[in-house]
């Protein structure tokens, strides 16, 4: 059973759809809630990409029909959002990026390869009133540009195409530095959430990690390549991390997916290591993936569907199936480590991760294996049966 609510902004037609009880079967929106958005006038609209903001209170979505649209979704629970749609002048946004103190927002354009500025202006109850274009950066890329960011430290910015160049920016729109990733072709590029490193994969099966180096007065300094993460026979389509950057996932052209641990000195010899390996189902289409903030759980996108996998075993723990008719776009696990947003055709989908329940059950157990202080086993037990709850209202 769903709810059907309707708001009118302009010409647009908002539909959310929440799921009020679990249902049983993928094709019947297995175990998820989704937000769906219509737009009467435009048919052949398709979202690309979405982002939130360093609060969590806004949720950006793109749309390869020249419009960014931000959702107010500080509680997902609600039947309405607020929302404001951003037109971009004869052009769409292949990327976009919050800055750190959520003020304003970048897109990167797909026909110009411009870098523009949106300064945001917010009512008094902290929603957004109005978004305008206040500074474009010259253009630098030739190729198709596959990776934009904004450091979560607010010290840098880092545009990648797939001819192998990477720029590093810094807020005024200044090149700092421009880099070959060395990788033939360059299939993503991403800034890890601690905002120390860039990490670039492609063609080869190495994925080069490098930290962007600053003096103690906030002065850029150098990049340095600080390590390597190796295993993979084949390329590398995709790379996610945790919420603090100890973990980071790939997925290879191979068949396998590799979570490394990546809580290392890298100045003092220290290298990462491989803590799991997974396959996953191949098809002719690159997959994308997301790791939990937990490290916990890799989603996995394989066409349509999405599957869950247990990072501990390795072992697909559930598929979600035909999220969409066409490809998925994008995925990310949101802070709270409860939805996994899904980008794809006309809706962004917000699935709730049944599989960290499951993990984290795993996990409270393991630790009860061992001693523990009363009150850390009290805590346990309380985790463990409020999730088992939770997995019973999902069927599981």
């Amino acid at each position: 059973m769903y709810t059907r609510v309707n708001c009118l902004l302009n010409d647009s037609e908002f539909i959310v759809l929440a799921s009020v009880a679990p249902i049983a079967s993928a094709s019947d929106y297995d175990h998820f809630e989704f937000i769906r958005v219509d737009e009467i006038l435009a048919e052949h609209e398709t979202i690309i990409f979405l982002r939130r903001n360093a609060s969590d209170e806004v949720l950006w979505i793109v749309k390869i029909n020249g419009s960014v649209i931000l959702w107010d979704v500080r509680d997902l629970n609600q039947k309405e959002h607020k929302t404001l749609r951003v037109n971009i002048e004869f052009d769409h946004a292949s990327h976009v990026a919050w800055s750190p103190d959520s003020k304003a927002f970048i897109v990167h354009t797909v026909r110009e390869n411009h870098v523009i500025v949106y300064k945001i202006e917010k009512k008094k109850d902290g929603a957004i009133a109005s978004a305008a274009p206040v500074i474009t950066f010259d253009k630098v890329h030739e190729g198709d540009v596959i990776g934009f960011d904004i450091s979560s430290n607010g010290k840098f910015m880092m545009s990648c195409s797939s001819n192998n160049d990477m720029v590093i920016w810094d807020l005024k729109g200044q090149q700092l530095n421009r880099l070959d990733t060395y990788l033939m072709t360059t299939h993503t590029a991403k800034i890890s959430p601690c905002g120390r490193f860039v990490v670039a994969t492609g063609f080869a099966p190495d994925v080069k990690v490098m930290e962007v180096c600053f003096t103690k007065n906030g002065e850029f300094k150098q990049i340095t390549k600080a390590y390597e993460l190796t295993g993979h026979s084949s390329g590398v389509y995709d790379v996610a991390f945790d919420v603090d950057t100890s973990h980071i996932a790939t997925i290879s052209k191979d068949g396998t997916w590799k979570l490394y641990h990546t809580k290392i000195e890298y100045t003092r010899g220290e290298s990462p290591h491989v803590l799991e390996t997974g396959t996953y189902t191949q098809t002719g289409n690159a997959p994308h993936i997301a790791l939990s903030p937990n490290a916990e759980v890799l989603a996995v996108s394989v066409d349509s569907s999405v599957e869950f996998y247990d990072t501990y075993t390795g072992k697909l723990y559930d598929t979600v199936e035909n999220v969409y008719s066409g490809l998925i776009n994008y995925m990310k696990f949101d802070a709270s480590n409860n939805y996994l947003f899904v980008c794809g055709d006309r809706a962004v989908r917000v699935l709730h991760n049944v599989c960290g329940y499951q993990t984290t059950i795993d996990s409270c157990t393991r630790l009860l294996s061992s001693k523990q202080t009363s009150a850390t086993m009290e805590r346990l037990n309380k985790t463990i049966k409020e999730c088992k709850e939770t997995l019973a209202k999902f069927g599981k």
